[in-house]
């Protein structure tokens, strides 16, 4: 969620709801061109629960529309960490095609610290799934969260031009709506003014 935050206002807010299925829209300017794209805030926590049907299903919906995908977990948080792998799998279960772009990214690098997940374990868990893997700090690299999302992008794209003789896919699932920027804007006024209180 602060990463999305992050990646279309350039600013960084602390107090969120994470996870909150919010869909955005943004153009992004990719090797010269302009590219719509559309991030989702999906549910991201597998474990086993009694609402675990509940969660997979509301995630499958999610995946079945995306052409690219960013597995996040924080450093300070192990079980986000052990969360990727079943994403992962689920990930590649719903889409069996292993060219679809999944990156693993590393949250929270400034707060080395409060480390629970030691440097070697994200590119080891990478590389054992074929994924590229990124360690950022949200907070401190705003170039960085977007060199993430632009390597996506970028990603997804090849895949498009390599499948441009194929039947796109969007005209067979479609995608949810988009809200447009004003729930962005009204959560951020949100998390300022609970600061200010």
């Amino acid at each position: 969620s602060a990463m999305i935050v992050r990646f279309l206002t350039k600013r960084f807010i602390g107090d969120y709801e994470p996870n909150t299925g919010n869909l955005y829209s943004r153009l992004v300017h990719l090797d010269g061109d302009h590219v719509a794209v559309q991030i989702q805030d999906t549910p991201g926590c597998i474990q086993m629960q009694e609402d675990c049907v509940q969660v997979l299903d509301s995630l499958s919906r999610c995946v079945k529309w995306a052409e690219g995908f960013l597995l996040v977990y924080s450093i300070t948080d192990y079980s986000s960490y052990q969360s990727v792998r079943p994403l992962y799998q689920h990930i590649r279960k719903v889409h069996p095609d292993a060219r679809i772009p999944i990156i693993i990214v590393g949250n929270k690098a400034d707060l080395l610290h409060a480390r629970q997940v030691q440097a070697k374990e994200g590119p080891q868990l990478a590389n054992e799934l074929g994924s590229l893997f990124l360690e950022i700090s949200t907070s401190d690299d705003s170039q960085g969260v977007c060199d993430v999302f632009h390597y996506l992008c970028k990603e997804v794209s090849k895949l498009q031009h390599a499948g441009s003789t194929d039947r796109r896919r969007s005209s067979i699932i479609p995608r949810p709506k988009s809200p447009n920027m004003q729930d962005l804007k009204r959560r951020f006024k949100q998390a300022l003014s609970s600061k200010v209180k």
